[in-house]
């Protein structure tokens, strides 16, 4: 029997109840608060796999480093962090050579460098085909990091940016969109003026598809969301930017006193819907059910 990422995350997640941390397993991070501390931790992993996360005739080795490092970093945003460092652990395939791992490591380091990360260790092997996994480790306020389940009913949801590009530039290969896909932005500034400016009561990133991760976030604070048509990227379609993935734009919600501007941090903010009472992860666009039909690794086994 097949099981969701979702399903699986669930099962783990009952086997390792996380004693000691302030939050542990199904969130964008993992949040540990050391004692006495004026902050909270914030911890996140990612693995990035040949012929999964990115083909080697298509992706350039500094694509890859960037790309790697934006993923964790897309989960530090989330939760309104900051990123202070990260662990890379790289296992090589026969077909790289030094140039493609200088390319790598020059790739995630100018995207380290620009948002602040050290690169603080990781480990080297070999495998049948590259392989990186990454530990990006944040901090936030003490009690103030944005979580999934903080949603209520009434709070207005938001996007960042529009979506579907990641998805457009997937099926053309070329242009901004591609660019897009190849290259994601972290919208840490964003993550961090949402939780200190807008009072955001929930929010996660965009890596997996508006459909899924609304039904995520729906989930998590255990109601239902109403939404319109999302924004969509210039040139794709509604069924790209609901189920595409891979935008890592922001989704909050706001409690509805709060004046949201439509800019911030350079950055679109657009009003899809409403969370709602109801079944909870139900999402309803134009009056409609939307099925969660985002990434999931474990539909194509």
């Amino acid at each position: 029997m097949r099981h969701t990422e979702w399903q699986f995350t669930e099962r783990i997640r009952r086997l390792a109840p996380g004693r000691g941390l302030v939050l542990g397993i199904g969130d964008d991070c993992a949040i540990y608060r050391p004692r006495g501390a004026a902050e909270d931790l914030l911890f996140t992993t990612d693995l990035l796999i040949e012929d999964t996360h990115f083909l080697r005739h298509t992706h350039s080795a500094a694509d890859v480093g960037w790309k790697a490092l934006a993923r964790g970093l897309s989960d530090i945003a989330a939760m309104g962090g900051q990123p202070r460092f990260c662990l890379v652990s790289l296992a090589l395939a026969k077909w790289t050579d030094d140039r493609w791992v200088a390319g790598f490591y020059r790739g995630l380091l100018r995207l380290a460098e620009q948002s602040g990360t050290a690169l603080a260790g990781g480990d080297l092997s070999h495998g049948g085909r590259v392989t990186c996994d990454i530990v990006v480790c944040g901090a936030v306020a003490r009690g103030a990091a944005l979580r999934r389940d903080g949603a209520r009913a009434g709070d207005a949801i938001y996007v960042s940016g529009a979506l579907g590009g990641s998805a457009l530039g997937l099926a053309t290969g070329r242009g901004k969109a591609w660019r897009r896909h190849l290259r994601p932005e972290p919208r840490l500034a964003l993550g961090e003026l949402a939780r200190t400016k807008l009072h955001a009561s929930a929010a996660m990133d965009l890596s997996d598809g508006l459909s899924l991760d609304l039904h995520r976030l729906c989930q998590a604070s255990k109601l239902s969301a109403e939404i319109d048509t999302p924004p969509v990227y210039r040139g794709a379609g509604l069924e790209q930017a609901l189920h595409g993935g891979e935008d890592y734009e922001l989704l909050f919600t706001v409690p509805p006193r709060v004046r949201v501007p439509r800019e911030l941090a350079g950055v679109t903010l657009t009003r899809i819907g409403t969370m709602r009472k109801g079944p909870a992860g139900a999402v309803r666009l134009n009056g409609e059910p939307v099925e969660p039909l985002g990434y999931d690794h474990f539909r194509f086994l």
